[in-house]
């Protein structure tokens, strides 16, 4: 039986919520070049594979995190997959902006959240991780303990893995980068001549300047 994480690589490749493209690489708003770009929220657009991804979220929880009292998404690519979770799970959710709203009550934090309260974050895509732990720590300051987070995805930047270390934050994704590359070689999205590329990007993503030429 395979395993969860090449299940889901699969699924995401077949309707482009993510797209591989080694040989004309993407432009990032970071002004980074990528072999890869992911749009999550492309998911929600397709029930069998959204439900797919809301039952494993909710089930990761259940396992992992069983003492967990709320849930919090990560604002605005896990708002929806955050909503799904927690009415699978039947607990209260709110969800955390990137930035405090500019009018009103000025919320960092959308919902009813009372400080002790244990939260499980929920996030669609890790990179850099430094987003994501910017939610965890407006839940923290609003007096809330943070148990976990589970995301759909993770590029496993190395840098990440040592911003989560550091944070004290303990993190499980679905899927990653690495089951990506084995499903997409699998199922013919890319050559055997890309894995190496592929690989070689996620070393240093801010330096990578794309597919060299072969002679």
């Amino acid at each position: 039986m395979k395993q969860l994480d090449l299940i889901l690589a699969e699924k995401l490749l077949k309707i482009s919520a993510i797209k591989l493209q080694p040989d004309n690489p993407f432009t990032w708003a970071s002004g980074w070049n990528s072999p890869i770009y992911t749009d999550n929220r492309k998911t929600l657009s397709y029930p069998e594979v959204r439900s797919f991804i809301k039952v494993e979220l909710s089930r990761i929880i259940l396992e992992n995190f069983p003492e967990t009292e709320a849930v919090a998404g990560v604002a605005t690519g896990a708002i929806a997959q955050g909503a799904l979770v927690s009415d699978t799970l039947g607990l209260p959710y709110v969800y955390v902006r990137s930035t405090p709203k500019d009018h009103g009550l000025e919320n960092l934090i959308e919902g009813d959240l009372r400080p002790g309260t244990k939260v499980v974050v929920i996030e669609d895509l890790i990179s850099t991780g430094g987003s994501s732990l910017k939610a965890v720590e407006a839940l923290r300051n609003a007096g809330c303990e943070v148990v976990g987070m589970v995301a759909i995805f993770s590029y496993e930047f190395p840098i990440a893995a040592k911003a989560f270390s550091d944070a004290k934050v303990n993190l499980i994704t679905l899927s990653n980068y690495s089951a990506l590359i084995t499903a997409a070689l699998e199922t013919g999205f890319i050559r055997e001549d890309d894995v190496e590329t592929l690989k070689e990007w996620r070393k240093d993503p801010s330096v990578w300047a794309g597919k060299k030429a072969v002679d």
